[in-house]
């Protein structure tokens, strides 16, 4: 394993302090909510939920030439470093030992999860020109995400979205005995309940603010599946990995975040048990949030650089 890192992936257009005035000129409501912090650096509350989200559409635009981003108030606004770093990491995992990333409409991807944010699919897009596949089991989250192609046309052709009617499933009804992906990825749900899901949000309201908050609630948005499922991370994780053996020669690389380190020794296990040829640890961390990515694959070395 890795040593734990501290700082964003080296590729991460995000490392440097975020240029406010740039950023305002991208979104100018975003003005209303930036301030100068003790320090004189200027900065917003990350406890208000329609400041993260107008901080987002202007970092998607500026960077990313991403028009008119937007999602529900109700749906979760994702950190756009953090959600970099995933990407990157990938690319370096594709890139394998030659160290070149490959770039292109040769890699696609499947995003399990989109969400409303359609975040994964458009920053792969944008920094790799890889194609995308994005796939939910909230249809709103799908319509929403569409909205946000539709006002980027040029995306369309390279990033699909597709309907999951099946939460007991991942994979089946999404891909075709025909389909092939050089990786998948998820930001699974953390959460094992609705109750688990207020708490942790009210810890990192807490953290924020400094505050006394005594009432969770969910100011960070997000819906169900997005945050808890029965069973939480450990759970869903394993329904992927057990799934991921009917479909070992469709996907080179299945990885998806494994928030809880505790959880991995298990899932080790079960990837040694259902075969898997390699299975690989990366951790990446943002600020003083450490996540990992678990990778694994079926395919042999000498077949993957012709998969």
């Amino acid at each position: 394993m890795a040593t734990e890192k501290s700082v964003l992936h080296t590729r991460n257009l995000h490392r440097n302090p975020y240029d406010f005035e740039q950023l305002i000129s991208c979104v100018p409501e975003l003005k209303h909510y930036v301030f100068a912090s003790a320090y004189g650096n200027l900065t917003i509350n990350f406890s208000i939920p329609k400041a993260v989200k107008l901080l987002n559409k202007a970092l998607l635009q500026h960077f990313y030439q991403i028009k008119n981003w937007n999602i529900p108030d109700e749906n979760l606004c994702p950190p756009i470093p953090g959600r970099a770093d995933y990407i990157h990491y990938i690319a370096d995992l594709l890139a394998g030992n030659s160290k070149e990333v490959p770039k292109g409409l040769s890699v696609k991807g499947l995003d399990i999860g989109t969400g409303a944010n359609l975040v994964y699919p458009l920053l792969a897009h944008q920094s790799y020109g890889w194609e995308m596949l994005g796939t939910d089991i909230n249809q709103k989250s799908l319509d929403n995400a569409q909205n946000i192609l539709d006002e980027n046309p040029d995306f369309s052709e390279n990033i699909q979205l597709k309907f999951q009617p099946d939460s007991n499933f991942i994979f089946k009804n999404i891909l075709t005995s025909k389909d092939k992906f050089t990786f998948s990825m998820c930001n699974p749900p953390f959460h094992d309940s609705e109750e688990s899901a207020l708490k942790g949000n009210l810890r990192k309201t807490k953290n924020l603010k400094n505050s006394k908050v005594q009432k969770p609630s969910l100011n960070f948005s997000g819906q169900q599946a997005e945050l808890w499922c029965e069973g939480g991370e450990l759970a869903f994780v394993s329904k992927m990995i057990e799934e991921s053996v009917l479909y070992s020669s469709q996907i080179l690389w299945f990885t998806c975040l494994v928030s809880k380190k505790e959880n991995l020794f298990k899932l080790n296990s079960l990837l040694k048990k259902i075969g898997a040829l390699e299975v690989k640890t990366i951790d990446m961390a943002q600020g003083q949030k450490v996540s990992r990515i678990l990778a694994w694959t079926f395919i042999p070395k000498n077949r993957r650089n012709s998969f």
